[in-house]
């Protein structure tokens, strides 16, 4: 049975970088401000610090350890050079290597290098026509236009992450694939396994989180597979029908492919839009300053709005990479095998990049954060789908809730997403 972290019950004050372990689940449960200082002192040192692998794993084969690479130069570095940092070598997702029961359900794009990569990124790229997008975006707005009218219903107030922040991208996803309404909540449940594992909410402390993980992507891939199997008899417009019957180049996904790229989108797509949002929230009801600012102009503004959102809550806390030769970066020696944690949240509050990082502001510019990943292959292929969620969500809070609040957040127990379980609301 695989041991599962809990909260902790007290914590010491972090005073050096002496005192910061990122393996440690006390440090992240600690409040935002003191996980802050803490990568400030991380990005402060002569070189980033280096990390044994943590004990906690997915049965994979644990290594000597990583740097954590937190400073926002490292990171574009990196990710600009993914043939000495690859992805492909053990996952991207997991410190430890993946075992191989895992590929079968996890081995999506995220965890592949060139030319696996470019082929699965061609094929999932030309499936999204002209036509599909248009209309995405269009359900994107109604959507978005419902969830709002469901929220008035209310009267009062609710949790916000799982009646508003979780409903349109979870919709939009599971429409584009052609995924019955009646199995959203599936969907939703599963999703909330595959990245909050480690919280006891979703994967009980006396359960196996290995087995949690494999039965919660074997259920996953079984749903898009079977509707695959129906989508070959009979196609419709969704991108299920797109994937399975597009022969583009003389290519198309494999069954076993199709299933993880399902996962990758409803997890991926999912859970990181739905934090952005939640964070978004957030962050207006504590700088109501700029909530005014934006509703003077909230088309005007909204681009720059969107990115300084996606910047602060940047709902991946990290990417593994493996260093596939020995190779120097920014004045730092990285040797054959290495791993480094490509730690985004970190970067997106370099100092040495933005202008009073912490401080939340819609008018930002310019912007250059991670919160999407590095330039490079990796880059998010979701990125314009969720900036425009993002943007018809906040369109249809600010002009008709527009005094909406939401109260202290409950965070994920995760190394790996920075995500809000539930927040209450009021209006």
């Amino acid at each position: 049975m695989t041991t599962q972290p809990t909260e902790p019950a007290g914590r010491t004050p972090i005073t050096s970088a002496a005192d910061i372990d990122l393996n440690d689940w006390d440090f992240w449960g600690r409040p935002d401000e003191e996980r802050e200082h803490a990568f400030r002192l991380l990005r402060d040192l002569d070189k980033p610090a280096f990390f044994p692998e943590p004990e906690f794993s997915l049965g994979g084969v644990t290594g000597p350890g990583y740097h954590a690479l937190v400073r926002h130069a490292d990171i574009l570095e990196a990710s600009r050079n993914p043939e000495v940092f690859c992805s492909g070598d053990g996952g991207a997702t997991n410190i430890p290597d993946l075992p191989a029961e895992f590929a079968e359900y996890f081995g999506s794009m995220i965890n592949m290098d060139d030319p696996r990569h470019a082929r699965l990124r061609r094929i999932v790229s030309r499936a999204f026509t002209p036509r599909m997008i248009k209309q995405f975006e269009s359900d994107v707005d109604v959507a978005a236009s419902r969830i709002v009218d469901e929220l008035l219903e209310t009267g009062s107030g609710c949790d916000f992450v799982t009646e508003v922040a979780a409903k349109l991208p979870l919709k939009i996803i599971c429409d584009m694939m052609g995924i019955p309404e009646k199995d959203y909540q599936f969907v939703f449940d599963r999703s909330n396994i595959v990245l909050g594992a480690t919280d006891p909410e979703y994967v009980s402390e006396r359960a196996d989180i290995a087995h949690a993980l494999l039965t919660a992507g074997m259920e996953l891939q079984q749903l898009v597979q079977d509707l695959a199997a129906l989508r070959m008899q009979t196609p419709t417009d969704d991108l299920t029908s797109s994937l399975v019957n597009a022969n583009i180049d003389g290519e198309r996904l494999t069954a076993q492919e199709l299933g993880s790229f399902f996962i990758l989108l409803v997890v991926a797509g999912n859970e990181t839009t739905r934090n952005a949002i939640s964070h978004g929230m957030r962050l207006l009801t504590l700088n109501p300053e700029q909530r005014r600012l934006w509703l003077e102009d909230f088309e005007g503004r909204a681009p720059r709005a969107i990115e300084e959102i996606v910047r602060l809550a940047a709902p991946v806390n990290y990417m593994r990479r493996k260093v596939t030769r020995d190779h120097e970066m920014n004045g730092n020696l990285y040797r054959e095998g290495e791993k480094v944690l490509l730690y985004y949240w970190a970067a997106n509050r370099d100092e040495r990049v933005f202008d009073d990082p912490l401080r939340f502001d819609i008018r930002r510019d310019p912007n250059p954060h991670v919160g999407f990943g590095g330039p490079g292959p990796h880059f998010c292929l979701g990125a314009h789908l969720a900036r425009r969620e993002i943007t018809a969500m906040f369109r249809e809070l600010l002009r008709r809730v527009p005094q909406i609040e939401a109260g202290a957040p409950e965070r994920l127990l995760s190394s790996f997403i920075n995500g809000i379980k539930h927040m209450p609301c009021e209006f």
